[in-house]
């Protein structure tokens, strides 16, 4: 709760920060200078009001979390325009910065700024695209563990109502029914605290339409029990389990199922679970028992315990939760604070094979950059 105040708080002083540099900065353009009558302080204050029309009209469109971002990129891009502009300026003598006695207007004061906007407009234009299509992400592999071949679809991170209600999802579970799998696994974070009751039964009921060999496999993540009243959506974890069965989904929850006598499906109970003042089992009790001469599929939605899970005779290690790293360049950060093993991709360890999704949808935000949204496809080749 700590953890979450501060970068709270961090991120409310870099969006005032933003603010506060761009109406200074915007306060420079020839049309407000001319409102203004070239007074710097009502310049900055028109600037600023310009801002929080920008930011409420943002805000009412999408949400208060993806105004800030795209207050923030608009921030951080118009800076490294101004150093682009500084450094062209130093090397080639062009674009002047006019003095502030003379007030002159050249493109030194106001051109930086346009091609930051105009920059900024294009590249969330593009984040929003790559957050809302759903791509598909194709790994094969080798196992001399299985008999025979396997076609593994994951889906993680829906988080339905976010980016698309349960028709939405349905047309992507239509998309996954041309690709043939022979099992799917959900591995977490399906629903959210905002998915409404309805796009909860109906995401259910589009899971009910996957046409597989082997079935349809779920693991809970972090959001599938929500952290609010459940008064509030409308609905509770029974309703979703249900639900689920109903449709023919198999939940595991810190348990294995052995499938066709040749793999075995295990399901891990989240991290989440922790906190929740609960527990969950580790990888070496989960496949303690298990024969290891047969091939293990974990879903764990959180990228954790890499290590201990190479050691526990795990094959395949399928995960979500990071949503790819969400923005570039800070995809690598919950690496670096070691908040989880991998960001996004494959990773090799021994004889363990690691996927993390960036996930078919996203949690509030709906952009994504160094990343798209994806379904992933496994196609394991045995002996």
């Amino acid at each position: 709760m700590w953890a979450f105040a501060i970068l709270a708080a961090l991120v409310l002083l870099a969006v005032l920060l933003c603010l506060i540099y761009l109406s200074f900065r915007t306060a420079r353009f020839p049309f407000i200078q001319t409102v203004s009558g070239g007074r710097k302080k009502i310049a900055v204050l028109f600037a600023l009001a310009i801002y929080a029309v920008v930011s409420s009209l943002l805000y009412l469109r999408l949400n208060p979390v993806n105004a800030v971002i795209c207050i923030v990129h608009l921030g951080g891009f118009w800076l490294l325009s101004e150093l682009v502009f500084l450094i062209i300026r130093k090397t080639t003598g062009r674009f002047p910065e006019s003095s502030a006695k003379s007030q002159a207007k050249g493109p030194g004061i106001w051109l930086p700024g346009t091609c930051a906007i105009i920059f900024t407009i294009i590249y969330m234009t593009i984040a929003w695209y790559l957050c809302t299509h759903v791509w598909e992400k194709d790994y094969t592999f080798e196992s001399e563990r299985l008999k025979g071949d396997l076609r593994i679809v994951q889906i993680t991170d829906s988080h339905v109502g976010a980016t698309f209600d349960a028709q939405g999802f349905h047309d992507h579970i239509l998309r996954i029914n041309e690709v043939h799998p022979d099992i799917v696994v959900v591995t977490g974070d399906f629903v959210d605290d905002d998915t409404t009751r309805d796009d909860m039964i109906g995401s259910c009921e589009a899971l009910g339409d996957l046409k597989t060999k082997y079935g349809v496999f779920f693991s809970y993540g972090n959001h599938d029990k929500g952290y609010f009243n459940d008064e509030a959506k409308g609905w509770n974890n029974q309703d979703l389990c249900e639900n689920l069965e109903k449709n023919g989904v198999r939940i595991l929850q810190d348990e294995s199922v052995l499938i066709d006598g040749r793999f075995y499906v295990v399901g891990r109970q989240d991290k989440s679970e922790e906190m929740r003042g609960g527990s969950r089992m580790t990888p070496a009790q989960l496949m303690d028992g298990l024969d290891p001469g047969l091939y293990k599929i974990v879903m764990d939605h959180q990228p954790l315990e890499y290590d201990e899970e190479a050691a526990a005779g795990a094959d395949l290690v399928l995960s979500g939760h990071t949503h790819g790293g969400q923005f570039f360049p800070f995809n690598q950060i919950g690496v670096l604070t070691r908040s989880y093993d991998r960001s996004y991709g494959h990773e090799r360890r021994e004889h363990t094979d690691f996927i993390v999704s960036s996930g078919i949808a996203d949690w509030s935000l709906i952009f994504k950059t160094g990343c798209k949204s994806e379904f992933v496809v496994v196609d394991v080749h045995g002996t």
